[in-house]
């Protein structure tokens, strides 16, 4: 199976890599950016983290040259600070977010991330929870289905779409996606269905967000993975979509800025743990965007704790 990293070379040069050093990769996938870190190793381990449990699989396969230095979880990457502490408990030395979907769970219609291809209505990272696309799309609310995709997908037409999938299941229920499709074509004007582009690429995206409840996992993860940073450690986040992206901007800056004062009165000075490595986030190349068109809307930001 074809898959490449996106951003591996900066990412992993962001990073700085030592070979007795301690990382996370908290977003698996089908292991990029853990055997990159992983091949510079030698005393040192990466702790990774994935919810689905057939990319964990079919990065052991990728990975056995390494396996002394993995360590693989099979949860949600908001969980890291319980895992780092029982396995490092002296903290991290990096760590690397890839957020959004492996590219491999659109390529295979089975698990219904895409709107490409007609499968039961699944999106779950982790097939061990009940909750899926099913249950929200036949469950919530007119007003919650309507949030979702405004929220999440930014969806212009959120509120007609809502309207019809809500008419829609009280005929029968949604089950597949290329019913959804169906539903989701029928409530956007002629000039929407003529532009370029998938009509339903909003709408699934916000649904698959809200099945696996991702930007509260990044706004968790990210902020535990700073937190147990070393003096001198690094965590690199590489983010796709503007609401991930805005997450991760507002939370780097935070750590890295100054608390806003009263210029008129006395203050202590507040001391800032960590330095913005990134002002201005990294973008793919040229030649990686030629290599791989996934990573047009890829960003890199990176963050530092500042050393002893």
């Amino acid at each position: 199976m074809s898959h490449i990293s996106v951003l591996l070379q900066p990412s992993i040069e962001a990073l700085n890599v030592k070979e007795d050093g301690f990382y996370v990769d908290g977003t698996l996938g089908r292991g990029g950016h853990t055997e990159a870190i992983a091949k510079q190793l030698t005393t040192g381990k990466v702790l990774v983290f994935d919810l689905d449990e057939e990319a964990i699989a079919l990065s052991k396969e990728r990975l056995e040259p390494y396996k002394d230095r993995i360590i693989y979880v099979h949860d949600n990457y908001a969980t890291i600070k319980t895992h780092v502490l029982q396995h490092f408990p002296e903290g991290l030395d990096g760590f690397i977010f890839d957020l959004g979907v492996s590219s491999p769970q659109f390529d295979e219609g089975g698990r219904g991330f895409s709107y490409r291809f007609d499968a039961p209505l699944d999106m779950r990272m982790d097939t061990r929870q009940s909750f899926n696309a099913q249950v929200l799309i036949n469950t919530y609310s007119l007003q919650e289905i309507t949030d979702v995709l405004r929220n999440y997908g930014e969806e212009p037409f959120a509120y007609p779409i809502a309207k019809k999938i809500v008419a829609a299941r009280e005929v029968a229920p949604i089950e597949t996606t290329f019913q959804l499709v169906d539903i989701i074509k029928s409530a956007l004007p002629a000039r929407i269905l003529s532009k370029k582009g998938h009509p339903a690429k909003q709408s699934f995206q916000a649904l698959r967000m809200e099945v696996n409840q991702e930007l509260q996992s990044v706004k968790t993860a990210i902020a535990d993975g700073c937190e147990l940073l070393k003096p001198s450690g690094i965590g690199c986040v590489i983010t796709f979509h503007s609401l991930e992206d805005r997450i991760v901007k507002d939370i780097f800056k935070q750590l890295s800025s100054a608390p806003k004062t009263n210029k008129r009165l006395p203050m202590e000075e507040v001391a800032v743990d960590f330095t913005l490595i990134t002002r201005k986030p990294i973008t793919a190349s040229q030649e990686e965007l030629e290599e791989n068109p996934r990573a047009h809307s890829a960003k890199l930001r990176v963050i530092q704790r500042k050393g002893d």
